[in-house]
């Protein structure tokens, strides 16, 4: 998927954007069963690698599900400099309470490590991480470590600083593998994360990442104690799920002729509706196909030939994230990970949640979003029907008209909708034909009330078996947008959300031409062109957007809400001012 993707961010906060593609997907280990993930207790599967009773295949099977200790030990410089406390063993406790197998801990290592010869790593910071590392092998849970935003701060520099490149990853793998030799087999190396190379081609990349492979596999399997067999884990190139870097990583693994290997990439999915930029609001048809053509792709190339492998990273670009506004709607997100799971299933794989700071809060040590967390656990053992929406709309004023919803079953049986313990009606407040369920006027007149503004009402429609799928009744009028003065530095509008939501902005100048920084589309990327401020009533353009514009042309801006309701909008840049215009 090369070409299609634009870079991605660390998925966190406080540090430059990391190189690299993102539709990387998958990891396989074995059978195609929708039960190929049913893994053993942690008991059995500590006790079993201890022993080296389990073979690869099995024992990244036991390490489903996992969960990445991310924006941590690899934030820039230093463990809190991205937002989050200081590791304690209570974290892990509560990971393995919650039902994780694993954790992935990745590493970065530039600014605890000498940048020349003899690169000689931190005391204090190794015995941080293997402080760390050894909290969490201590819980009963795999452990993976890695070397990670290395990766772009001096590794990408390997085709012009060959030499100096290769040595100072070399010492890193030296002092780790010393330092951990005598762990248990439970913990995993894995060489590098995300590899990348400036200003080469693919197929360069490959060999240089080929070079750095084979030094790593060298340096462990040579230095002595449980590292001798210890499961190592390779990347594709970019962590990508492309055919051609899959082959590439096949090829390795064949040529180094070890049967203690484990392939890894990542998959954040498809690139609009990850980060919802390029009209990529829902999880549509295309989204969907992405997904299941990358699982397609990894299961055929890597678990077909019996090659374990283990998702480094998954998740959404653009979702969760507490500190700002949710670019993917919940209802949408919730479809995206309930198929990661039964695709994970079936196909066989071990999959680990990027978890730079959103799902779990690393101060309360609780989820912050139940709902969510709650689907993907949910989907590890069974599907759970949706909907083609989690909210109906309905008008402010007027007569209110009966509301029809598509049901996806997803291998389950529609049993009804409820609101709370009660159950509702067939045929007085909902019908169904197929797969339409439709609420009926007189329902929606009883669950909206006095009608106002925003979610009146919440039912349930439940299916024969995984969660119900929440349906938030839901009363708007069209937002109204008002005159507004800003500078290049932002631009604030006065909105009146009227119970609506915001899903994404259309910007284009007089002859049609796509206006914004991501002028290869009119939809703009939400958050990094525009943003909806709720709690202050208004919309906000950010300084990006705004000094990309140019100078005296007017764009209209189309926003596009939730409801269906559209808003036009005019803004002007002047040299450093802004005007905004309500049409």
């Amino acid at each position: 998927m090369k070409g299609t993707q634009r870079p991605g961010g660390h998925r966190g906060r406080g540090a430059g954007r990391v190189l690299g593609l993102l539709l990387a997907l998958v990891a396989a280990i074995g059978l195609t069963s929708t039960s190929a993930l049913a893994a053993p207790s942690h008991e059995e599967a500590s006790a079993g690698l201890k022993t080296r009773a389990l073979s690869p295949v099995s024992a990244v099977a036991a390490m489903q599900p996992s969960w990445n200790l991310g924006n941590t030990l690899d934030a820039i410089p230093d463990e809190t400099s991205w937002g989050n406390p200081l590791v304690t063993k209570a974290l892990f406790d509560t990971i393995k309470a919650e039902g994780f197998r694993s954790v992935r801990i990745p590493v970065t290592w530039t600014d605890h490590q000498s940048a020349t010869a003899p690169y000689t790593i931190d005391a204090t910071f190794m015995n941080r991480v293997k402080q760390v590392v050894d909290w969490a092998l201590s819980d009963g849970l795999y452990v993976v470590i890695n070397v990670h935003h290395d990766s772009w701060q001096w590794i990408s520099a390997m085709p012009t600083d060959h030499d100096n490149v290769l040595a100072r990853f070399n010492a890193i793998w030296k002092q780790v593998a010393a330092e951990f030799k005598d762990s248990p087999q439970t913990l995993l190396f894995e060489s590098i994360n995300e590899p990348q190379f400036k200003n080469v081609s693919d197929a360069q990349s490959i060999q240089y990442l080929d070079e750095l492979d084979t030094s790593f596999h060298g340096i462990v399997r040579a230095s002595g104690g449980n590292n001798a067999t210890r499961l190592l884990m390779l990347p594709t190139l970019f962590c990508n799920a492309g055919q051609t870097y899959m082959d590439a990583l096949v090829s390795k693994m064949t040529a180094l002729n070890d049967a203690n290997l484990v392939a890894t990439v990542h998959y954040y999915g498809w690139y609009p509706f990850s980060v919802n930029v390029a009209g990529g609001t829902r999880y549509d048809e295309t989204a969907q196909k992405d997904m299941t053509d990358t699982f397609t792709r990894i299961r055929d190339t890597l678990v077909a030939k019996g090659i374990p492998v283990y998702i480094g990273e998954y998740g959404l670009l653009g979702y969760p994230d507490h500190t700002h506004p949710s670019r993917v709607e919940q209802g949408e997100a919730l479809k995206y990970f309930e198929q990661f799971g039964y695709a994970a299933r079936t196909a066989g794989v071990t999959t680990a949640l990027w978890d730079p700071f959103s799902f779990l809060n690393r101060g309360t040590l609780q989820w912050r979003d139940p709902a969510l967390i709650a689907q993907i656990k949910s989907s590890w053992t069974t599907r759970s029907g949706t909907a083609s929406s989690d909210r109906v709309f309905v008008p402010k004023s007027g007569a209110i008209t009966a509301k029809t919803l598509t049901l996806n079953p997803n291998g389950t049986t529609f049993k009804g909708l409820w609101q709370g313990s009660t159950k509702l009606t067939s045929g007085r407040d909902y019908t169904v034909s197929g797969n339409q369920l439709t609420l009926t006027a007189a329902a929606l007149t009883r669950l909206t009330g006095d009608r106002a503004y925003g979610t009146n009402a919440t039912v349930e429609a439940r299916f024969s078996k995984g969660l119900p799928w929440k349906i938030y009744v839901t009363t708007y009028d069209t937002p109204v947008l008002s005159n507004a003065t800003g500078t290049t530095g932002g631009l604030t509008i006065p909105t009146q959300f009227r119970g609506d939501l915001l899903a994404t902005m259309e910007a284009k100048y007089a002859d049609g031409s796509n206006a914004g920084q991501t002028n290869w589309t009119p939809y703009q990327e939400f958050s990094a062109a525009f943003s909806p401020d709720y709690p202050g009533n208004a919309l906000l353009l950010t300084p990006d957007f705004l000094n990309a514009l140019h100078d005296g042309a007017p764009v209209t801006l189309t926003f596009h809400f939730w409801s269906g309701a559209t808003v036009t909008y005019q803004v002007t840049k002047s040299g450093s001012s802004v005007t905004g215009t309500a049409s």
